[in-house]
């Protein structure tokens, strides 16, 4: 918290201070002090003062400008370092350090300006903050996507992507390996946080505000479906606060990670169920749906606005694959979890919640 303090006496530094009428006192300049200067001794003759030249009168016809008064400078300062404060204090507390990805300020891109607006932008600033992962289980090997939020290797995913699993493998967008533990998972809003081991010096992800998302904002998704890493696909926001229903069952999530590697993780939404049975436990949440295209092994990767900030984590999208030749394709049904919900979780997951 910034404080603010003020010496006895500073309010008026000059009181009791007389001025002669006849004395030709430059109005710009301070009266001088009530007092003797230390260490003169009383009786004695004033010390000569020190001359000053006074500063060159502005020309005939021209008045100088009044200067602010000093306390009102003074307010200044203070609100702006209370301000300045306050932000230091948010971003530390979302970064949980000063390795972190930080809120984005209103206005703020990390996109090049050469290529502000657009999908090969993004990929360049984002990309190096995206990456693979697999998850080892009894029920075989899954692949996701996670996104970069600290230099030592902490990662946001889905809790799909890792729930249940025996060990988790990361590859980084520029190709090395790492292994990871499962820090934290919230079931509840599908979000998993897991850290890399031996990770130093990685780039990490700006976190934007999905509270500004719109409908039609362009915005562009990276992942690694399929196990293609990198993958950039891109286009609009189709609605907002989609009532999306997956499981919470790690038994049943399980079985789904063998059954459904080619046809994506089973969601239910708008009363429908997408990509298999979600089981009994289920949780649901709201989301960003996009018709950028999503496909298995996007889940947890970036979808990512045109200033490179990260709005959500990707975690349902429909699967026409096994549907037969017709219906294969993207299909433009794809949601986020909202990264404000990841924000707000951040801290429940770091301290080892397992839900």
């Amino acid at each position: 918290m910034t404080e603010s303090y003020r010496r006895s006496g500073d309010d008026h530094p000059y009181q009791g201070a007389r001025q002669h009428a006849s004395s030709p006192v430059n109005p710009e300049w301070p009266p001088p002090p009530a007092h003797r200067p230390a260490g003169h001794p009383v009786g004695a003759a004033a010390p000569t003062p020190l001359l000053v030249e006074p500063a060159a009168r502005p020309p005939a016809g021209r008045r100088r400008r009044p200067g602010r008064p000093v306390a009102l400078l003074a307010a200044v300062a203070i609100v702006a370092a209370a301000i300045g404060g306050g932000t230091a204090y948010g971003i530390q507390e979302l970064s949980h350090g000063d390795t972190a990805a930080t809120a984005a300020p209103v206005g703020t891109t990390v996109v090049p300006s050469s290529q502000k607006g657009t999908v090969a932008g993004v990929a360049k600033a984002v990309s190096p903050s995206i990456v693979e992962i697999r998850a080892q289980s009894d029920s075989g090997t899954s692949t996701g996507s996670g996104v970069i939020i600290t230099s030592d290797g902490e990662i946001v995913t889905n809790n799909h992507v890792v729930s249940g699993a025996s060990q988790v493998t990361v590859r980084t967008d520029d190709g090395k390996r790492y292994t990871a533990d499962v820090v934290g998972t919230d079931s509840g809003k599908d979000l998993a946080l897991i850290k890399l081991k031996g990770a130093s010096g990685l780039p990490a992800a700006t976190l934007g505000d999905s509270g500004r998302v719109q409908v039609g904002d362009q915005v562009v998704a990276i992942g690694s479906p399929e196990g293609l890493t990198g993958t950039v696909t891109s286009g609009i926001v189709s609605a907002l606060d989609r009532d999306v229903t997956v499981s919470t069952d790690q038994g049943q999530q399980q079985q789904q990670q063998q059954q459904q590697q080619d046809s994506g993780w089973p969601f239910e939404f708008g009363g429908r169920q997408f990509n298999g049975d979600t089981g009994s436990s289920r949780t649901t949440y709201k989301a960003i749906q996009t018709d950028a295209s999503l496909n298995p092994g996007n889940s947890g990767g970036a979808l990512i606005d045109m200033n490179g900030h990260i709005v959500g984590i990707n975690s349902a999208m429909y699967s026409a694959a096994g549907s037969g030749s017709s219906d294969a394709g993207s299909v433009g049904l794809g949601f986020a979890i909202p990264v404000n919900t990841v924000k707000a979780d951040l801290a429940k997951l770091r301290a080892g919640s397992q839900s």
